[in-house]
């Protein structure tokens, strides 16, 4: 709750079950309602809702990863901006970087490092903006042999795996807290991204963090080619 005080009370009873407390969802709520934590908190700002539209679902780690983009401001005012990288297999965050301007160069830098750690994908969704469609990075995934997929304009809908973690981003981090500098925003960003792969329970897994679902996958898929 400390980590995540905007998660609400199904996915707070989630973590617990999958870590062996077996309450009676009764009676946390009961709990949870006495701690206040039921109450409607004050956001920032307001997201508008979009459309929803179903996309391919992949079942296979580091087939498709999605990439897109968010901004918020520092305390003192300050505008800054984030790049997220997920799996959409897996629903794994791969990546949060965090500065004022994160231009063509900063996000190939940013995918040579998830190449050294995770291998590649073989596709790359993205939208339609200047550092998704430069030729930096489109000459970066000719050389590596990555698919290109990008939306149509003015549909965020079809990058929606990566929408629903942004709003999740937006919700649980970005609108929780305020942020003195952008060395605090990398480092909450981090304990952030781990404790949303190895601890959050995502339900469209399972019920199971998405870490925990990815290594299940790679036991399925090793246990099948033997």
């Amino acid at each position: 709750l400390s980590q995540s005080p905007q998660a609400g009370f199904w996915k707070c009873y989630g973590r617990m079950r999958y870590k062996g407390l077996s309450f009676n969802h009764k009676r946390v709520y009961r709990v949870y309602c006495r701690m206040g934590l039921n109450l409607k908190r004050r956001q920032k700002r307001v997201l508008s809702k979009r459309a929803a539209k179903p996309l391919e679902v992949v079942i296979e780690p580091n087939h498709q990863w999605a990439l897109d983009f968010m901004h918020d401001t520092l305390y003192c005012g300050k505008r800054f901006r984030t790049l997220n990288v997920e799996d959409e297999a897996t629903r794994e965050c791969l990546a949060i970087e965090v500065d004022t301007s994160l231009p063509a160069g900063r996000v190939v830098r940013t995918l040579e490092h998830l190449k050294e750690e995770r291998g590649l994908p073989k596709q790359l969704r993205v939208d339609n903006g200047p550092e998704r469609i430069s030729a930096q990075l489109t000459d970066w995934c000719e050389t590596h042999d990555v698919e290109l997929v990008y939306i149509e304009p003015g549909k965020p809908q079809q990058n929606g795996f990566v929408e629903r973690f942004n709003g999740t981003f937006r919700r649980e981090f970005l609108n929780a807290y305020l942020f003195e500098s952008l060395e605090q925003v990398r480092d909450m960003a981090w304990i952030w991204m781990l404790d949303y792969n190895e601890e959050r329970t995502h339900e469209s897994l399972g019920n199971i963090p998405p870490a925990e679902y990815r290594r299940r996958l790679e036991i399925s898929s090793y246990s099948l080619s033997r």
